[in-house]
């Protein structure tokens, strides 16, 4: 019996074979169902979350984009709008989906790169609890007043501005927000003074400047431009280094005394962290096809929107930490809290 040793550890080899091939057989038969779920995407309904209300830049920006998508992937990309705290709301509800790239978001400067420095106690990490897919398009903002405002241009609203300190008004889209953000680095540069009215979106905003009911606001061009177009409100610079082809006679800031000026907001779209790469990477193809048709790009440029693509996910995400690094400097140089 000197080979009863051997026999058994033969026996015992066959057996852990057959137990890892039973083990394996099922973890394959996952693996290979979940790459024919992610080939097979989308088979449902698609929600892409927007963290400010209706009429906003970044509702009608998503609004364009599911459509496209809609038309392209064979299914519906409903936009659920879920405003609030700067679009920390939206963004809070997003980290907590499940990964399966049937929940997506508008990310925006905003929820992505501001809010994480002006809020304590958010319900999300923008750095860990989302995933990249792709820049949409950049915003260029516009300073507005109302018409029978008296300034003629920057400079002159400015220079009152600073002759009766805190006695003017600006609007906003939030505390914390690049609206904010925007008109505080502006107001500092020229040493004026002005009492902050924050509200949940623009549409009220702009309408108490129509009203008298504040003085002036910094705001997208893609949320103004119907009512500057309309006469309802008067603009007197946008942000951009250089004018905008849609208000040609509007000058920058920067040709009004403050050269260098820069400034916008972005929009991308994002996923939950742990969404599929073959999903990710899928959405990201079909948008920039989306973005690179020349009916969609003229569409946007007719809205105000500047369109912006990144070549991959990885791109945008590179982009995404630059961005939340630059805005949370200039939130600490301006101590912005969420109690202003």
């Amino acid at each position: 019996m000197r080979n009863a040793p051997h026999i058994a550890f033969a026996r015992r080899r066959r057996l852990a074979a057959a137990l890892a091939l039973a083990t394996a057989a099922p973890l394959w038969a996952v693996s290979a169902a979940a790459q024919a779920q992610d080939a097979a995407y989308p088979t449902k309904p698609v929600t892409i979350l927007v963290g400010f209300p209706p009429g906003t830049a970044t509702d009608t920006v998503a609004r364009m984009l599911s459509e496209r998508l809609a038309q392209r992937m064979g299914q519906q990309f409903i936009v659920e709008n879920k405003p609030g705290a700067g679009g920390s709301i939206a963004a809070g509800l997003g980290a907590r989906a499940k990964p399966d790239g049937y929940t997506l978001m508008i990310g925006a400067s905003a929820p992505q790169a501001i809010n994480p420095h002006v809020y304590p106690n958010l319900n999300y990490d923008a750095r860990k609890d989302f995933a990249p897919i792709g820049l949409i398009t950049w915003l260029p903002y516009l300073f507005v007043v109302s018409p029978d405002n008296p300034a003629g241009n920057l400079k002159d609203f400015l220079a009152t501005a600073k002759a009766k300190p805190n006695q003017l008004t600006y609007a906003t889209t939030g505390i914390g927000t690049t609206s904010h953000l925007v008109t505080a680095v502006l107001l500092s540069k020229a040493g004026a003074a002005m009492v902050h009215v924050p509200y949940k979106g623009s549409s009220q905003a702009q309408t108490d400047i129509v009203g008298g009911r504040t003085t002036a606001t910094f705001d997208t061009m893609v949320s103004s431009l119907a009512m500057v177009k309309s006469g309802r409100l008067k603009a007197l610079a946008v942000s951009t280094p250089e004018r905008v082809a849609m208000l040609p006679d509007v000058p920058t800031v920067a040709e009004q005394g403050f050269p260098g000026f820069d400034m916008g907001a972005w929009l991308g779209l994002i996923a939950p962290a742990g969404i599929p790469p073959a999903i990710q990477d899928r959405l990201a193809r079909e948008m920039n096809a989306v973005l690179a048709d020349a009916t969609v790009r003229e569409r946007l440029g007719d809205l105000g929107a500047q369109v912006r693509t990144t070549p991959t996910p990885a791109a945008f995400g590179a982009m995404m930490k630059n961005e939340y690094e630059s805005w949370g400097a200039i939130v600490r140089d301006f101590n912005v809290k969420a109690t202003d």
